[in-house]
Parts: structure tokens; C-alpha cells; sequence
């Protein structure tokens, strides 16, 4: 399957499951839940997801139950995070 048949959604993660699996719920259509995996590029960078957060994936036209999380979105509003400490 080329990569330009993917449906890009966005959606928020209700539950974290075992073995880098989610739930989320998509945004455009409340109620609809499908069962996500992290992408090989957020698993090699360790980017961390926990319940609540605002993912973007990627779904097959093929099965709409099933998708890949590409990226996790920041939060609207939330503060920078703190200034590093030098260590000398």
C-alpha cells in the first residue's frame, strides 16, 4: 500500500494498553474508537505517550479499526517547560 492512501486523523488517547498499543478516540467522530500503534520514528526517539494526549496518525482506508501514531501533538496552553540547570 503506498503511503499517500493513508487517512491522516487526529484523535486523543484514552487508554495505553501493553505492548506500545492504544485506544483513541478520534476527534472528528466521538465515539469512534480504534486500537493504535506507535511508529518506528517515535519509538527510536522515545517520545512518550500517556493517557489524554493528542496524537496525529495515520489509518488504512482498508480496515478503519486500526491505525499508526506518527506524532504527538503539544498541549494548547500548557507552560514551557523549565529552564536546565547549568552543570559545572
Amino acid at each position: 500500500m503506498p503511503d499517500n492512501d493513508a487517512i491522516e486523523v487526529e484523535g486523543k488517547v484514552v487508554a495505553v494498553l501493553p505492548g506500545t498499543m492504544f485506544k483513541v478516540e478520534l476527534i472528528k467522530s466521538p465515539g469512534h474508537i480504534v486500537l493504535a500503534h506507535i511508529s518506528g520514528k517515535l519509538r527510536k526517539n522515545f517520545i512518550k505517550i500517556a493517557a489524554g494526549d493528542l496524537v496525529k496518525m495515520e489509518m488504512s482506508p482498508y480496515d478503519l479499526e486500526k491505525a499508526r501514531i506518527t506524532f504527538r501533538m503539544k498541549e494548547q496552553g500548557a507552560p514551557p517547560p523549565p529552564a536546565q540547570r547549568r552543570r559545572y
